[in-house]
């Protein structure tokens, strides 16, 4: 079966154009015109990712990504018809995984959805025996306390699970793989993002403090470290 995208757009021209773009590339697609019907899509069908317009009448954007964000770390990539920066850090910083500024490129939207998906892929249930053998040859990550499992797609610190959206935990996988490496944010959008989507400096620093809070949480205050001039490295929380 293809991945199910939920688009949230109160402009039809808009969810006609990308309903049109995902259905080329073989997606099947969910519409919700508002936010009450972006939820109660969401809370009734089995969606893969949601593309979620930010500037909803009534419910917005952010306060429907707040709403999945308490029961599903489902991808969710927004939509926005501002470039204001604000829109952008609060988005990621609530928990979305990219965010893409009207007007926008329908090939370049699909190829961010690509991306995200990848990354958030798991392998159907009829596949147990193929599961069974992929979870055996891919050995968790671990770090200090830190374990990251990426067959089960699940990371934990001190036992303790750590919800991370599929791009957070993308990055945090490209420090654990070379944890004495420090990373400029260059090669953090390349362990993230396919090479052919733009994403700023700006939101890789707004994954980082969201990660960074996620952690902090469960007692690790140091997760990530600051490098000034240079980029990131991982801290020594164990």
């Amino acid at each position: 079966m293809s991945p199910v995208i939920l688009v949230v757009d109160d402009d039809l021209h808009i969810r006609d154009v990308i309903v049109f773009a995902l259905k080329k590339a073989e997606f099947d697609v969910i519409e919700a015109e508002n936010g009450a019907s972006a939820l109660s899509a969401f809370n009734t069908m089995d969606v893969a990712l949601v593309i979620l317009d930010i500037g909803l009448p009534e419910i917005d954007g952010l306060d429907v990504c707040r709403e999945i964000r308490k029961k599903s770390e489902i991808p969710i990539l927004f939509l926005s018809a501002r470039d204001d920066e604000i829109d952008r850090i609060v988005g990621l910083e609530i928990g979305g995984d990219d965010y893409v500024t009207k007007p926008f490129s329908p090939r370049e939207l699909v190829a961010r959805v690509r991306v995200i998906l990848k990354r958030w892929h798991k392998p159907a249930a009829s596949q147990a025996d193929h599961i069974a053998d992929h979870i055996m040859a891919v050995k968790p990550l671990v770090y200090g306390n830190i374990n990251l499992d990426k067959a089960r797609h699940t990371i934990s610190f001190n036992g303790v699970p750590v919800a991370l959206t599929a791009t957070e935990f993308a990055i945090l996988e490209a420090f654990l793989r070379y944890p004495e490496f420090v990373r400029d944010r260059n090669s953090l959008i390349e362990a993230a993002y396919d090479l052919n989507v733009h994403v700023s400096d700006r939101t890789v620093d707004s994954h980082i403090r969201h990660i960074r809070a996620k952690f902090a949480a469960t007692g690790c205050t140091s997760i990530i470290e600051t490098v000034h001039g240079v980029g990131y490295r991982l801290g020594r929380c164990v």
